[in-house]
């Protein structure tokens, strides 16, 4: 498999919980801490998926979904949303900067990594952004 998912995750139990997770199914995961690092390993390490909270230190995760989106570098690689911010509101914002999926904390890591390969199997992953 060997796929590469970057994990933008401030929360450190969160982001060990999630590296866990996805390094038993077989992925490789890059982890940053804040905004700025993991908009950086975005455009740098070239990415299979990206698993973003919202809230983050320096830039917010709705804002590196905008600008991986603008990138064309970027703008295919598919985005899910992992937060705490569970309003719908909040779903519909981060649905429109570009993600594919918005999932929200405490989310079961079975969940995640279902949604992490529908979005990888997927050849039209654009037509999943319903959740």
């Amino acid at each position: 498999m060997n796929k590469k998912i970057l994990v933008v995750e401030d929360d450190r139990s969160s982001l060990t919980l999630l590296t866990y997770a996805l390094g038993q199914e077989g992925y490789k995961v890059l982890a940053a801490s804040d905004g700025f690092a993991g908009l950086k390993i975005a455009q740098n390490d070239n990415p299979d998926l990206i698993i973003l909270d919202v809230m983050l230190p320096g830039l917010d995760g709705y804002e590196i979904c905008r600008r991986l989106r603008q990138s064309p570098q970027t703008a295919t690689v598919p985005i899910i949303f992992l937060s705490a911010r569970a309003d719908q509101g909040d779903k519909d914002v981060g649905l429109k900067m570009g993600a594919n999926a918005y999932l929200t904390k405490p989310s079961d890591p079975s969940t995640i990594l279902a949604k992490v390969g529908a979005l990888l199997a997927s050849p039209n992953w654009t037509t999943d952004r319903k959740s």
